[in-house]
C-alpha cells in the first residue's frame, strides 16, 4: 500500500478499539467477506480504532500468511476512516521484528505487541525486547501486557523505561491487578495511553485517567462499548455507569470460556458469523451455551440480528 493511502497516525490513542475476531469459512479457511463485513459494522457502530489479530483473532492459529491478509483487508476495507493498531507479538523477538515489518508495508496505523510468552522473560529481557522492537520500525507501539496468559508480568519500572523510547506510546493493561493500573496511570507520561484490556474494567481505568479499552464485547455490541468509552472520557459517569450496567453481564459471558469462544459463539447465533473456531478451541459446552443465549436474549440482541451470513 503506497503511503497516499495509510492512516494518518493519532497523536494519542484514545477510545474504543475493537479486538476483532477472525470469521473462518466452513471449512476453516478466513471468511474473507465476513471480515469486511465486520469491519464495516465497527465503524458505522462509532468504533475509534481496530485491532486485529489479537488474541480475540485467534491469532495463534493463524499463519504468517493469513495474518498479513486479515490485516490488509482489515486496511483495504477501513480505507484510513479510523485507525489500524495491528497485532506484532511473539515469544522470538526477530519473529516480531519480521512481522512489524510487513505490517507496516501494509499501511497499519500502530502495532499493539505482546509480552513474550512462554519463555518468561526478566524484566531486563523485557526491556531490550521491546526496544529492539521499537527501534526495527517507524510506527507507534502499544503494548500489551497479559499474565494470565503469557506468564510474565510488564511491571511498572520496565514500563517507565520503555515510554521514554519515543514509538513506545502507550499499554493495553490486562493484568487484572487494579492497584498496578492505578500506579501505571499515575507514572506514566501524560501523552501515554493507559488502555484497558478487559472490558469490565475500563470505566474504573478512565476515571483513574486511562484513555480507554481495547474491547471484546464491541465485536458484538460497537455503539454501546464506544458511547460508555465516549461518556467516560467526557466525564459523564452517570451515562458511563448506565451503558457498563448494561453490557456487564455481556462482559462477564464472553469470559465464561477462554476468549474468543464465547464472543464468536454469540456473534453466530446473532447472524454476524459461522461459528468455526480452529483446534485447540473447540465450541463451548451445553451450559455455557445456555448463558451466552439468555444474555443475548435479554439484551435483545437476538431480536435485532443481521441476516444471516452466506457462503
Amino acid at each position: 500500500m503506497s503511503p497516499s493511502n495509510q492512516n494518518t497516525t493519532p497523536t494519542s490513542w484514545k477510545g474504543c478499539g475493537t479486538a476483532l475476531v477472525t470469521p473462518f469459512t466452513s471449512d476453516g479457511k478466513l471468511d474473507e467477506p465476513s471480515i469486511a463485513r465486520l469491519v464495516q459494522r465497527q465503524i458505522e457502530g462509532g468504533v475509534h480504532f481496530l485491532v486485529p489479530c489479537g488474541t480475540t483473532g485467534e491469532t495463534p492459529t493463524l499463519s504468517h500468511e493469513e495474518k498479513l491478509r486479515v490485516v490488509d483487508l482489515v486496511v483495504t476495507t477501513s480505507d484510513g476512516r479510523v485507525p489500524i493498531l495491528a497485532g506484532a507479538g511473539s515469544y522470538d523477538t526477530k519473529s516480531s521484528i519480521i512481522l512489524a515489518k510487513e505490517m507496516e508495508q501494509l499501511g497499519v496505523t500502530g502495532l499493539l505487541s505482546v509480552t513474550p510468552f512462554y519463555n518468561k522473560p526478566s524484566p531486563e529481557g523485557l526491556f531490550q525486547h521491546f526496544r529492539a522492537l521499537a527501534e526495527s520500525t517507524q510506527l507507534p507501539i502499544i503494548l500489551y501486557n497479559v499474565p494470565s496468559r503469557t506468564g510474565c508480568n510488564l511491571d511498572t519500572l520496565t514500563l517507565l523505561r520503555l515510554a521514554d523510547i519515543p514509538n513506545i506510546v502507550g499499554i493495553k493493561e490486562a493484568s487484572g491487578n487494579l492497584g498496578q493500573v492505578s500506579e501505571i496511570c499515575h507514572a506514566v507520561p501524560e501523552t501515554f495511553s493507559v488502555l484497558s484490556g478487559d472490558d469490565a474494567f475500563t470505566l474504573p481505568l478512565i476515571s483513574l485517567g486511562g484513555a480507554g479499552v481495547i474491547s471484546v464485547v464491541s465485536n458484538e455490541t460497537p455503539s454501546e462499548m464506544s458511547q460508555l468509552v465516549t461518556a467516560a472520557l467526557e466525564g459523564d459517569f452517570e451515562t458511563a455507569r448506565r451503558h457498563h450496567n448494561l453490557l456487564f453481564p455481556l462482559m462477564q459471558v464472553n469470559f465464561i470460556e477462554s476468549n474468543p469462544i464465547p464472543v464468536k459463539a454469540a456473534m453466530a447465533q446473532m447472524n454476524l458469523l459461522r461459528e468455526v473456531y480452529r483446534l485447540p478451541l473447540v465450541p463451548p459446552c451445553p451450559e455455557a451455551r445456555e448463558k451466552i443465549t439468555q444474555v443475548l436474549q435479554q439484551l435483545g440482541l437476538l431480536a435485532n440480528s443481521l441476516q444471516q451470513t452466506k457462503e
